[in-house]
């Protein structure tokens, strides 16, 4: 029988195949034509099977019952009279239960040719649609297809639940053109786990994790997962349309950074995560009352180090398991949305880590890094450096960026790291790096990726921001791509955060020698389109709390830091605040704790928190502080050279119509009575705010609410007005009838 049953197989065959050597396996497996096409011929591998029938799908007939060419599990025979191929299952005896299986060798490839034509030129936009693991639908069958690019590999299969995690069951079907590896599986459940087994040209064998995976498992397991075929409902068509018609550049944009594995817990101890039903429940109607306008998450792309915080994600594809799955986050990202309220998310494309299951030498060779660590590897964070030169790793990005903002509706990206794409001398000495075709510093791919990536996601997501943290005098940033820009919407400003943070840290006492600092950002204030960030990376690692940075006692503090507050959000430029910071949080940011709410009991931290809010508030009513954020006609020093009271007086303009605000800056502990400031227009003016105010925790100085112009030239302008200058104290002071108007 033995005999008989392997001439089934071409010479060698059989045994190839067992050993995982048989590459080309749709050429043996599955149904074929046999004797000069007067006969079907079917062949299975199913280890430990008794028996094999051939059953047609059609009508449930059994066709055949094959014969068993060897103990290891090799099956074969031919189909009668049949000669014209049909859908079939194979049902399986096995020692203990029997099984229906949809063969997945008789099925045709189910790529197409313009999708691998874009993946492979860099364009790809939908990668994630036919790469990674799909719910597809086939001749009247369902099934996951699978497909991976490993263009290096000698064989790849996949191996999960569904096949004992065994590499010679499923070996995929290899397209030498364009290094795609495919298989359609019909026998597979919502959240089976699997992974892709590479063979190297050397021999090796290596188990990874699937690269375009949108779910995992947590560490330390690494396996991907399938993911389920129910899809999210959304409702909010009202706020995308809105975001399309907004001129994000003009409009106030208050952002909230926030790390959701810290901002709040739950648990007797505080050791669980909240998950997105708790974070609707309570971050959004708490983002919503404190006015800001956008939430920016902190990196939620799969992650196995919490340490890392995101910045190092081994699934980019894939929703952190932390706080639920995918729909879950959708219905976040949706009650956002309808609450009013925008959301960026953080997102790493600089560089990835070393993790084994990851993309590192993916197919035994350096398929998305560079093979020369001078160009290929992050000195400061021992991670790598993607190719942005390869197509394949450009739509790679690039699809990453369109699914966040497709599948989640995210209202924009914010780039991390842009500095380390920029340059090639990024953080190494001489000689630990190569220059450019021009003998340059400057990453012409990464530009080129960037530039791209911004132009396409502009064009095909109407209303979105992207932003960028970049730390350098790089040129154009947010400059138009067709005008040689990088093409983002934003910029943090990182000159600004410096300086103003080592003002703040500053004895008042000596704060008039450091004036500048505070001034000197409104000299390149329009080159670009600034966001004034202050981040996690200000409140880590050693650098203490903002409250902690500012010297004095309890009541200097506070005060100068509402103070600050309302110098930031007085600057043009949009703004970004980390969670924690708008209530005056004493120790610097812990990732493996919560917040420290409780401080809220105290009338100090209540104080800040209320400031903030007013200021959000004022910010949103007022279009003076963001309609002319880039036009220099928007700002007007009204006195930037009293460095000897440490006092800035400035004027934000909006439109024809809209009211101007003076802000008035008290970096001092300094009562000042009798201070006269210029007003660019006559009649009575109110106190919109003043930091100094007893609900905000103050002393209570100013000016009783109002303020009236009279006819004396000052400061440039034609009338002025005696006032009280609280101590480190900000007062914004604006016609009595602007704010009525405005709203």
């Amino acid at each position: 029988m033995m005999t008989q049953a392997n001439a089934y197989f071409y010479d060698g065959a059989d045994v190839a195949l067992l050993n995982g050597q048989y590459t080309d396996v749709f050429s043996l497996l599955g149904m074929h034509s046999a004797n000069e096409g007067k006969a079907l011929i079917v062949r299975c591998f199913l280890r430990n099977a008794i028996s094999v029938d051939v059953i047609s799908i059609k009508d449930g007939r059994k066709v055949a019952s094959l014969d068993k060419v060897n103990e290891q599990g090799l099956f074969a025979g031919t189909l009668g009279r049949r000669v014209k191929p049909f859908l079939y299952l194979l049902r399986v005896e096995y020692p203990l239960c029997q099984l229906d299986i949809v063969d997945p060798y008789q099925f045709d490839s189910l790529l197409n040719s313009d999708d691998i034509y874009l993946f492979g030129e860099g364009s790809a936009e939908r990668a994630y649609e036919f790469l990674g693991a799909n719910w597809r639908q086939t001749q009247g069958v369902e099934g996951v297809h699978f497909c991976v690019w490993a263009p290096n590999a000698k064989r790849v299969s996949v191996v999960g639940d569904f096949n004992h995690w065994d590499d010679t069951r499923h070996v995929m079907r290899q397209h030498l053109a364009n290094g795609l590896w495919e298989l359609f599986l019909p026998n597979v459940v919502e959240g089976a786990h699997y992974k892709f087994d590479l063979v190297y040209q050397n021999g090796e064998r290596h188990t990874k994790s699937d690269p375009m995976a949108t779910q995992m498992e947590c560490a330390p397991h690494n396996a991907s997962i399938v993911p389920p075929k129910a899809h999210h409902s959304w409702n909010d068509t009202a706020w995308m349309s809105k975001r399309a018609a907004t001129a994000w550049h003009k409009a106030p944009m208050s952002a909230y950074e926030v790390h959701l594995g810290s901002w709040r817990r739950k648990g007797e101890q505080g050791e669980q995560y909240l998950d997105y039903q708790d974070l609707i429940e309570q971050l959004i109607p708490y983002v919503k009352e404190q006015g800001f306008t956008h939430i920016e998450l902190m990196p939620i792309s799969e992650f196995p180090f919490d340490g890392s915080w995101g910045y190092q994600p081994v699934g980019l594809y894939a929703p952190t398991h932390r706080f639920g799955d995918a729909n879950g986050l959708k219905a976040f990202v949706d009650a956002c949305h309808q609450a009013g309220i925008g959301i960026i998310l953080d997102w790493v494309s600089a560089h990835f880590p070393k993790d084994p299951h990851g993309l590192v030498r993916f197919d035994g060779t350096c398929l998305y890094e560079h093979e020369d660590p001078r160009k290929g590897t992050h000195p400061d964070w021992d991670t790598l450096i993607y190719n942005y030169d390869r197509g394949e790793v450009r739509s790679f990005l690039l699809s990453n960026a369109c699914y966040w903002l497709r599948e989640f509706h995210f209202d924009g990206l914010r780039l991390d790291a842009v500095s380390s794409m920029l340059y090639l001398d990024y953080s190494r000495e001489p000689g630990q790096w190569l220059p450019n075709a021009y003998g340059g510093r400057e990453n012409l791919e990464a530009i080129s990726f960037l530039q791209i990536l911004n132009q396409r996601l502009y064009q095909a997501f109407p209303g979105i921001c992207m932003i960028a943290e970049e730390s350098t005098a790089f040129a154009g940033v947010t400059k138009p791509t067709d005008q040689q820009g990088l093409g983002f919407g934003f910029k943090w400003n990182m000159g600004w955060m410096n300086d103003s943070l080592s003002y703040l840290g500053r004895d008042p006492l000596y704060r008039q020698f450091h004036h500048h600092q505070l001034t000197f950002s409104l000299m390149y204030a329009y080159t670009e389109q600034f966001m004034l960030s202050v981040s996690h990376d200000e409140v880590v690692h050693g650098k203490g709390s903002l409250l902690h940075k500012i010297p004095g006692d309890d009541w200097q503090k506070f005060a100068t830091l509402r103070a600050y507050y309302g110098f930031m959000w007085g600057h043009p430029g949009k703004k970004l605040l980390f969670m924690g910071c708008e209530f005056g949080q004493r120790n610097e940011w812990n990732h493996n704790q919560s917040l420290d709410w409780h401080l809220l009991a105290y009338e100090p931290h209540q104080g800040v928190q209320r400031w903030l809010k007013d200021l959000n508030h004022l910010y949103q009513a007022m279009p003076a502080l963001s309609v002319q954020d880039y036009e220099g006609a928007g700002f007007s020093w009204l006195d930037c050279e009293n460095s000897r009271d440490s006092i800035f007086t400035f004027v934000r303009y909006g439109l024809a119509g809209d009211a101007p605000l003076v802000f008035v800056i008290n970096m001092t502990p300094q009562l000042h009575t009798g201070f006269r400031i210029g007003l660019p227009l006559a009649g009575d003016y109110r106190e919109y705010l003043n930091s100094d105010s007893q609900i905000y925790g103050g002393s209570n100085q100013g000016n009783a609410g109002t303020v009236v112009a009279e006819s004396l030239p000052w400061q440039g302008m034609a009338q002025s007005a005696l006032i009280t200058v609280p101590p480190l104290g900000c007062l914004v002071i604006g016609p009595a009838t602007g704010l009525a108007e405005a709203n």
